[in-house]
């Protein structure tokens, strides 16, 4: 009892300290946000004179930075102007972001992806290095792959719970932070022992609501041993996700093979009020095409996801995103033609 009730004391503690920093850390920027506000309102005062917002600034950070540091600086109170202007409504400012996220997300033009970073920031607790390396990573622009804006944002705002895994799984899927070399091939267990080993940034690529299950999962089929490379569990979908790795292109037998465990799982493991059982394939190389016609028509189970090693650029995933849209129109107009 005296060790459970000394428990509790040191959790109260740590959460009073963590809310503490919290509030300091808003304080912050708040401070940056009425600075900013400052700024503006001095510079309309002032709007005859095309250059009085740089004399303001410059004039401020000579009296200021010497007095309070680097955080006064030139550049600061440029951000701080910029950051006013962004969020004009201080009410609207979320006090689970710090400074260094809200810069993060000033460097950010389209208001939506904005948006939905901030959303997201907040949503899962995201530390300022979690959220840049998400923003690198260009997650947004992965996700409109397979969905449109409207319903990326929608997950994000809360204003809908996921129902089918394309609102989830990432195509490709950016593990650069496996630290892995860019070899023209990779054993499976090589890389499938990386993921284990960086298990967290691996949920977090994965997206929302995983857990980890089981990795090389052994199943019994008669006299033969099958081994599932791993398997997650995902609450908001409410279902099994199995995972195969394939570290060469993708062939028609990997989806036969990977068929087969989602089987397995819907038979076996699956509770009659769970969703049936994801697979995702995450293979090195796909033809897209030869997917499409290995898989029934009416597919939403079996998912193909090509990884990288590497951090795309945004131009990169545009245009995969112009090309996606592309052969969606013409795979609508042949159906039309039939």
């Amino acid at each position: 009892m005296r060790k459970l009730f000394i428990s509790e004391i040191k959790e109260i503690i740590a959460q009073s300290r963590k809310q503490a920093v919290r509030s300091v850390d808003f304080q912050r920027v708040l401070m940056y946000w009425h600075i900013g506000k400052s700024i503006f309102e001095e510079e309309q005062h002032g709007k005859e004179r095309a250059d009085y917002g740089d004399y303001l600034i410059k004039n401020m950070a000579k009296e200021l930075e010497p007095e309070y540091g680097s955080g006064f600086s030139v550049r600061i109170l440029e951000i701080s102007r910029q950051f006013y202007r962004t969020y004009p409504i201080a009410n609207a400012l979320r006090s689970q972001l710090n400074w260094g996220q809200y810069r993060l997300l000033l460097r950010i033009r389209n208001q939506d992806k904005r948006e939905y970073y901030l959303l997201e920031a907040v949503n899962n607790s995201w530390t300022a290095r979690e959220l840049e390396r998400q923003i690198n990573s260009s997650l947004y622009e992965r996700l409109l792959l397979s969905n449109d804006k409207e319903a990326v944002l929608s997950v994000a705002r809360k204003e809908k719970i996921p129902e089918e895994p394309q609102e989830i799984i990432k195509d490709p899927m950016v593990l650069e932070f496996l630290g892995l070399e860019r070899k023209a091939k990779y054993y499976e267990r090589d890389l499938e022992t990386a993921i284990i080993n960086h298990l967290q940034t691996f949920l977090l690529e994965l997206g929302n609501g995983f857990s980890f299950v089981a990795r090389q999962k052994r199943i019994l089929l008669e006299d033969d041993e099958f081994f599932v490379d791993m398997v997650f569990y995902n609450r908001l979908l409410q279902c099994f996700v199995v995972i195969e790795i394939k570290t060469q292109k993708l062939t028609h037998q990997d989806l036969g093979q990977l068929q087969m465990y989602v089987n397995y799982y819907d038979r076996t493991e699956k509770l009659p009020k769970e969703n049936p059982t994801i697979g995702i394939l995450l293979c090195a190389d796909k033809n897209n095409t030869a997917v499409k016609f290995a898989l029934p028509e009416d597919n939403k189970t079996i998912l193909t996801s090509q990884y990288q090693l590497y951090l795309p650029t945004e131009k990169q995933l545009i245009n995969e995103v112009k090309k996606d849209m592309e052969r969606y129109r013409i795979d609508r107009e042949l159906d039309k033609e039939e």
